[in-house]
């Protein structure tokens, strides 16, 4: 099995894993182009020959959001309506009040992220409306308020519309988020969180303690530990065996997480006082390699993993 390497430049760029199959990454992108299809003909229905030039390119980055992460907090219809149009809004009244100050985009901008985050409504392509009706040239200037209408509400409905109706033809990814349906299974259905000693206050407590915008809702993080906690009872083991070439995880949460390889050892690792040789290939101490008896490295695993679809899996 390939070994997951992460290099100093990967995990300062913060490159995470992708979890999502061939076909969900496919749909997000046939979403997104059908969506923005339905931006132009509506517009070029209502506004002519200047559709093009007054299709906001900030829906762009809408697109992304409501096709790519669709249940994400900052991709439900609050946060793409509102934020757009007050964004839009504090973007035009900057222009009208300080037009060809060079602080104007920089103040649109400033003022629309503070905005967003006391309205409850981030979504970060707002920046770039308040940013277009700034900077967008004459033609945007002369719409004045008209821009919130014209095209950038003409422009949502068409986004919200596709949204709703294409991510609809799938259960597990219908729009808004609360649509959405998960598949009920045996353990899930007979399962009740309270067992777990975590409930949604105590996940809503603790994103409010990390005191940074998180792009997830709690009832999702509920979900999420639910599926976490179900998988883990599915695949405990109680005993399993070490062998060379194989690989292991401690089974630990956050900066305490790794997975070792087993470099060498006998052919045969029975006896705990076995000599055993690791490496450390994922998770704290990346790169560094070691040694122990079989006794030490089994008190160490939790039980044995592999890489499959860009992250580390129990092994079955």
């Amino acid at each position: 099995m390939p070994e997951r390497k992460e290099s100093m430049i990967t995990q300062l760029l913060s490159i995470g894993e992708n979890t999502t199959s061939h076909v969900e990454k496919l749909i997000s992108g046939l979403g997104a182009m059908l969506s923005l299809l339905s931006v132009y003909y509506v517009s070029h229905l209502y506004l002519g020959e200047q559709s093009g030039a007054l299709m906001v390119a900030s829906m762009g980055a809408t697109a992304v959001l409501l096709f790519a992460v669709p249940h994400g907090a900052l991709s439900q219809p609050w946060a793409v309506l509102a934020g757009h149009l007050i964004s839009g809004t504090i973007g035009v009244a900057c222009q009208q009040l300080l037009p060809d100050n060079p602080l104007t985009p920089a103040l649109a901008v400033g003022l629309a992220v503070a905005a967003m985050h006391y309205c409850r409504c981030i979504h970060p392509p707002g920046g770039a409306t308040a940013l277009t009706a700034v900077i967008g040239g004459d033609a945007v200037h002369a719409l004045g308020f008209t821009y919130l209408l014209t095209p950038v509400l003409i422009n949502l409905v068409c986004m919200l519309s596709v949204a709703c109706l294409f991510n609809g033809l799938f259960s597990w990814r219908r729009y808004p988020a609360v649509l959405s349906v998960r598949p009920v299974t045996k353990q899930t259905q007979g399962k009740n969180r309270q067992s777990s000693m975590l409930s949604h206050e105590d996940l809503a407590a603790a994103m409010e303690q990390v005191n940074s915008y998180v792009d997830v809702t709690s009832e999702e993080l509920a979900e999420l530990f639910d599926l976490a906690v179900e998988h883990a009872t599915k695949s405990a083991q109680k005993d399993f065996e070490i062998s060379v070439g194989c690989y292991y995880s401690n089974g630990l949460l956050g900066d305490r997480w790794a997975v070792r390889e087993v470099l060498d050892g006998p052919d045969v690792i029975r006896s705990a006082r076995d000599c055993l040789v690791f490496k450390t290939v994922a998770g704290a101490g990346s790169y560094e390699t070691g040694s122990c008896t079989l006794a030490e490295f089994l008190e160490w695993a939790g039980f044995p993993v592999e890489f499959s679809n860009e992250r580390w899996v129990r092994s079955h």
